[in-house]
């Protein structure tokens, strides 16, 4: 197939598409009102994590004097960087009518977000009180002088920018950081029935004078302004200091990275803009996107909820696994056969529990795991900690270089290994991406294994809201094979062989052709084959050309992509066999699952990995196969109710146009009807 620019979806351009999609559940009329207004938070941060990221590097390949067509989807460097702000400055435009909208709908619910133009006489006592008690003493003012340097400004934080005017003097200009360990949204006293919300932006604009009492001027103004820094992590060569040293180092080198972004107040004055730019050393080549009067909008993703159940989506209460208890020994139930957790459908509570009983039992020897990112208060980092002071061999692999969560698996990492855990800090060039345990507990004089494959993080908080299976099993032959990743963890110039997980970089690429084939054969023999897939994203050309290859054999196929997709579907001659579909919700969709036919005798794998170069060549990942019938039959039901979903998904297509599928079947609503199905279940 001769390869051109469209048949891939450049990744930057499709991942836009994706946080378009998180932007219309902030329109959706039908989400509950301040759910709505946690999903402009979510939009907007992930765009801080695009710019931190994605375009940054882009920006390297065109400052590199790279045209970067090869490495881009057939795009310039330098006209994909210009289609990037064009298309971000769009969508910022319309998050802001969104916005507007939203603020006026809580208006006819009495919930009031007011700035300072409208604070009264009840409202100022407080508000002065607050800023004085609250606000004022670790507030940070950065004068704006000529001779004075200016310092980094951090990418975490916005900044509120000031010109003080006078008839007889030369304008003054300072910067107010607005920290974001401050609360954005300060709750004011009720009047009546009627709730109100202030911005803390606001209450400084309201308190300017008390803030600058020192200073003489006639009029004063403030305008929001919000750069975003390179965030990718460059490495010391140092070879004396440690890799926790150097990658300590290299966060908080982080904050003083290359400007990538600056927004700011589109009602600026413009000589305050040119000063800002110019002290900023920011010029044309960065992207300058005009924006409304706050930023940081990621924080609307915490805005308080005043009680309001009826403005959120119902909390549904995570339900029992059929056949496993919390009360019984996990290890003694997952002996006789394998159970799967649905989380949030499911309680994270098993993962937890299956740590602490091996904390306590005298009978476990070993345990090994890897962390990928764990939450702020981890059960799972304690129940390690707990077991190594129990005398077991506590192994835990931690990727230091979970991207934005550096710092906090620093911590921890230093924490458990105070108390006696071996660390493993992964493997040179690859980051560990994998989520598995497997402990080893003497039965009758012998090393029996136990132990838990998932999609996702070993993390109680996003458990909540992250959609991902976990199997637990004490399989022999799968739990041999996890053993030997942590061998290869351990000893990473051996590579070994496995006969029933696929491990990346090794073979994630060489067995998924292989399963492929298999269902390309079939098709050219007239027998059945489909191929089902479910993946955050996928972006790996050579992936995408096997998967046009079976589409052109005959292989049907079916995608569920949640985030940025580069295959082009529905193309006569090329992917006119493949259908895909992409589903934003109340949870973030974060399974991965691969199906394959194999004459109705499907070979089903649940995996870490999505199909992207990094994640098949660059890290290290597991994707673990289904053998229990049970599991099996529940996972391709479960993977049915998302494809026959006509509430939430969109169609992915040649026009990425996002359009809502929708059709005259019975209403599915995948996550709603999931959980309904596991209800059913549990009564049935």
């Amino acid at each position: 197939m001769t390869k051109d620019k469209n048949i891939y979806i450049n990744r930057e351009l499709s991942w836009l598409k994706f946080n378009e999609r998180v932007l219309q559940e902030a329109a959706d009329v039908e989400v509950p009102l301040i759910e709505r207004l946690r999903f402009l938070g979510i939009f907007s941060n992930n765009l801080d994590e695009f710019f931190k990221v994605r375009y940054a590097t882009v920006k390297r390949i065109y400052e590199a004097g790279k045209g970067g067509k090869s490495e881009l989807g057939g795009i310039k460097a330098g006209d994909l960087l210009e289609k990037i702000t064009e298309i971000v400055i769009q969508q910022q435009s319309y998050s802001l009518e969104i916005l507007d909208e939203i603020e006026s709908e809580l208006q006819q619910e009495k919930i009031y977000i007011i700035n300072e133009s409208q604070i009264d006489k009840e409202h100022h006592e407080f508000i002065k009180n607050y800023f004085y008690q609250e606000i004022s003493p670790a507030l940070v003012v950065i004068m704006l002088n000529e001779e004075v340097a200016l310092p980094e400004l951090k990418d975490i934080s916005a900044y509120l920018s000031v010109k003080m005017s006078s008839r007889n003097a030369k304008d003054q200009f300072a910067l107010i950081e607005i920290s974001a360990a401050m609360d954005r949204f300060v709750v004011l006293p009720n009047k009546g029935e009627n709730s109100y919300i202030i911005m803390l932006d606001d209450i400084l604009r309201y308190c300017l004078d008390d803030i600058f009492n020192i200073f003489s001027y006639d009029t004063i103004t403030a305008h929001m302004i919000k750069i975003t820094r390179d965030g990718e992590l460059d490495f010391d060569s140092d070879l004396s200091k440690s890799f926790i040293d150097k990658l300590s180092e290299s966060v908080k080198d982080r904050q003083s990275g290359v400007p990538v972004r600056f927004v700011y107040d589109k009602s600026i004055e413009a000589d305050t803009l040119s000063f800002l730019l110019n002290r900023m050393k920011i010029d044309e080549k960065e992207s300058i996107i005009p924006g409304g009067r706050y930023h940081n909008r990621r924080d609307y993703m915490s805005f308080p909820s005043l009680g309001r159940t009826d403005l959120l989506y119902s909390k549904i209460k995570p339900l029992p696994v059929k056949g496993l208890s919390l009360e019984e020994s996990i290890f003694k139930t997952i002996a006789k056969k394998d159970y799967l957790i649905y989380t949030p459908y499911h309680t994270f509570s098993y993962i937890v529990k299956f740590l602490r009983e091996a904390a306590l039992d005298p009978k476990v020897k070993t345990i090994k795991i890897t962390i990928y990112r764990l939450a702020q208060i981890s059960h799972v980092a304690s129940s390690l900690i707990n077991a190594a002071k129990n005398g077991k061999k506590v192994t835990v692999s931690i990727e230091l270089r979970a991207r934005f969560d550096e710092e906090a698996n620093i911590n921890y990492a230093e924490q458990m290994q105070d108390e006696g855990v071996t660390m493993l800090f992964g493997v040179t060039g690859l980051k560990v991406h994998c989520k598995m345990c497997v402990i080893e507990r003497e039965e009758n004089e012998k090393l029996v294994r136990y132990g838990f494959i998932s999609t996702g993080n070993f993390n109680e908080s996003t458990a909540k809201i992250y959609t991902d299976f976990t199997l637990m099993t004490a399989n022999p032959k799968i739990l041999k094979d996890v053993y030997k990743v942590f061998n290869f963890l351990e000893v990473n110039y051996k590579v070994n062989r496995y006969k029933h997980i696929i491990t990346s970089p090794h073979y994630t690429k060489s067995r998924i052709f292989a399963l492929i084939d298999n269902e390309i054969e079939n098709a050219k023999k007239g027998k059945p084959a489909y191929i089902k897939l479910k993946m955050n994203s996928i972006s790996s050309y050579k992936m995408i050309d096997k998967l046009y290859e079976a589409s052109r054999a005959g292989v049907k196929i079916q995608m569920i992509i949640r985030g940025l997709c580069c295959l082009v579907p529905g193309v006569k001659g090329m992917s006119e066999n493949i259908e895909i579909i992409s589903i934003i919700d109340k949870f973030l969709e974060h399974t991965r699952l691969y199906i394959f036919s194999n004459q109705q005798n499907p070979n089903i794998y649940i995996s870490s990995a999505d199909w992207m170069t990094r994640n098949i060549d660059n890290r290290v990942e597991v994707s673990c196969p289904i053998y229990d019938e049970d599991i099996k039959r529940e996972l391709q039901h479960l993977y049915d109710i998302c494809w026959n979903d006509n509430v939430k998904a969109r169609i992915i297509n040649e026009n990425q146009d996002n359009s809502y599928r929708r059709n005259n079947n019975p209403k599915v609503r995948a996550q709603f009807d999931t959980y309904r199905y596991y209800l059913n279940n549990l009564e049935g």
